[in-house]
């Protein structure tokens, strides 16, 4: 009997412990500000995994005053997709025992380029979104901040 509480208790410290590290990883969620601050992305959490949009753009129109669009993808067929509401983070995971957001992608809409990405959460309203190719070692870190809503 006494093993059956032990385990009993186990399972729920494990499960408790595994709703907390969930937890964190949702801190994530929210709408930030690259430091370039010509746009804003809304990060969301869809399934298990974490995925940020573009929702403001500082410039949305181009020279011909219609909606600014993904010109420089390298499929062809994607170029006429309007930048605003186009997803540039996919498919991170939370990995609460390195404290971070990895296994996903950031896509540059200045260049077209897909890279490896992985985000860490420097203070409770920072990120650092780290984009790279190959290994982290070779990529460039960039902090965006967190638009805090006003009481």
């Amino acid at each position: 009997m006494n093993k059956l509480i032990l385990s009993v208790l186990v399972a729920v410290f494990s499960l408790c412990s595994m709703a907390a590290q969930n937890k964190d990883g949702d801190k994530l969620v929210g709408v930030w500000k690259p430091s370039e601050g010509t746009a804003m992305v809304k990060i969301d959490k869809i399934g298990n995994k974490y995925f940020g949009r573009i929702v403001w753009l500082k410039e949305p129109l181009n020279e011909d005053g219609e909606a600014k669009t993904d010109v420089n993808n390298p499929d062809e067929s994607l170029r006429s997709t309007p930048l605003k509401g186009y997803r540039i983070l996919k498919d991170f995971t939370w990995d609460a025992e390195e404290g971070l957001w990895q296994n996903g992608t950031i896509y540059d809409p200045k260049n077209g380029t897909t890279y490896n990405c992985k985000i860490t959460l420097t203070e409770e309203n920072k990120i650092e979104v780290r984009g790279f190719v190959g290994t982290a070692v070779f990529g460039r870190t960039d902090v965006w901040t967190r638009l805090v809503k006003k009481k």
